[in-house]
């Protein structure tokens, strides 16, 4: 007979402020869509953590530049470039800008995303496209910049004992099925697919690469999912361990895959998701 556990009703929790180590002392990072979310957070906490940080963007420039300007308060260097990550050539001239700021380029954090929500029959090609253009060949066209990069300089000691590290952003979904979602899941499951095949052909490089999987995290773009005690309860039906996760949880993780800490981890996805991945629907036997 299946155990049952009765209903805990929990408050709605805030994650307390976690210092990072400076573990990435002298190395040079790069955040795609980081100027809002999830983005914003790992690259504050890539320079939090002792990076100096490429702060990408496409709209939004005044607020890039506000956090630009946080991260140069950590004692690093940071700057904002501009560049829509599924133009081959806008993606080749940031990297471009990068190299002339910063020299090289030891991580690269493939952030940039996008959802274009409908239900499967009324889906336009337009928005497939646009999901599967930002989401998967957007992360294609900057993990492979940044590996050419990786290649030519090799690794360097005194920086860090991996030529290069890159983290994909997946989801939760790039497992979890989500009808209404068919071109977001889909740019999910090829990110997992990607990073496997790359991790596997690029490791006796020396280059490490990784994803993160979030699952409900507390950003402007799922707002609704958690604004109100109705919504937020609904959502934590989700997530076995009671609370939404936060951008700096996501941040934290990053920092950790992208530190010499985590050497040996590679090809994998961390699911930061309060164990969203469990089922938790079957948590009473189904």
């Amino acid at each position: 007979m299946a155990s049952t556990s009765p209903d805990i009703a929990l408050p709605n929790v805030t994650m307390p402020k976690i210092d990072i180590d400076r573990v990435l002392v002298g190395q040079k990072a790069l955040v795609t869509g980081a100027n809002s979310g999830i983005g914003k957070a790992v690259a504050l906490a890539l320079g939090r953590a002792g990076a100096d940080v490429v702060v990408n963007w496409v709209v939004g420039e005044e607020a890039a530049q506000e956090i630009v300007d946080q991260i140069k308060g950590f004692g690093v260097d940071a700057c904002a470039i501009k560049g829509d990550v599924s133009r081959e050539d806008q993606v080749q001239e940031m990297f471009r800008e990068m190299r002339e700021r910063f020299g090289t380029i030891d991580i690269l954090v493939n952030n940039a995303g996008v959802q274009r929500d409908a239900p499967f029959d009324q889906m336009t090609l337009e928005n497939w496209n646009r999901v599967i253009g930002i989401n998967l060949t957007g992360q294609f066209l900057c993990a492979r910049e940044a590996v050419r990069e990786f290649k030519r300089r090799g690794v360097v000691p005194a920086v860090s004992c991996a030529a290069g590290k890159i983290v994909c952003m997946s989801s939760v979904h790039e497992v979890i099925p989500w009808a209404g979602h068919a071109n977001y899941a889909a740019s999910k499951g090829g990110i997992m697919m990607m990073m496997k095949s790359m991790s596997q052909e690029l490791a006796p490089h020396r280059i490490r690469i990784n994803s993160i999987g979030p699952g409900a995290i507390r950003t402007p773009i799922n707002t609704a999912a958690w604004s109100t005690p109705e919504a937020y309860a609904a959502l934590m039906k989700l997530v076995p361990y009671k609370r939404i996760g936060e951008p700096d949880d996501i941040g934290r993780a990053v920092v950790w895959l992208a530190s010499d800490a985590s050497d040996y981890v590679n090809g994998t996805t961390l699911y930061v998701d309060g164990g969203m991945t469990l089922y938790p629907g079957f948590s009473t036997g189904g």
